[in-house]
């Protein structure tokens, strides 16, 4: 019975739960786009030679 207990306890307070990331999705997004948009710049860069 207490095994029942705990469990319930810890499904009513898994919302509490917030995984929390190092930075904001958002900045995530225009990092890889900054990279991404380098690294072509250097391939497009270097096959022109």
């Amino acid at each position: 019975m207490l095994n029942i207990f705990r469990a319930t306890r810890f499904l009513a307070e898994s919302h509490v739960i917030v995984r929390h990331e190092p930075a904001s999705p958002v900045f995530f997004g225009v990092f890889a786009f900054a990279i991404l948009a380098v690294l072509l710049y250097l391939v497009l860069r270097l096959d022109r030679d």
